[in-house]
């Protein structure tokens, strides 16, 4: 699934890239492309844990 995401991400800001270089821009596209990015870092870096997490975990207690 992981690979799945970072496969449809490199889709997206190819397409916006070649948008962006092309000399018609489609603007729609270009902001769709970018949103299913952020989109998809927010998915993978959602499963990092934070470095203060160990800190945070031991004050708790």
């Amino acid at each position: 699934m992981k690979f799945f995401k970072i496969l449809i991400m490199v889709l997206a800001i190819s397409v916006a890239l070649y948008q962006q270089v092309s000399e018609e821009k489609n603007i729609y596209i270009m902001v769709i492309a970018i949103a299913v990015f952020m989109f998809g870092m927010m998915q993978l870096s959602a499963k990092v844990p934070s470095k203060n997490q160990e800190k945070e975990e031991q004050d708790a207690d």
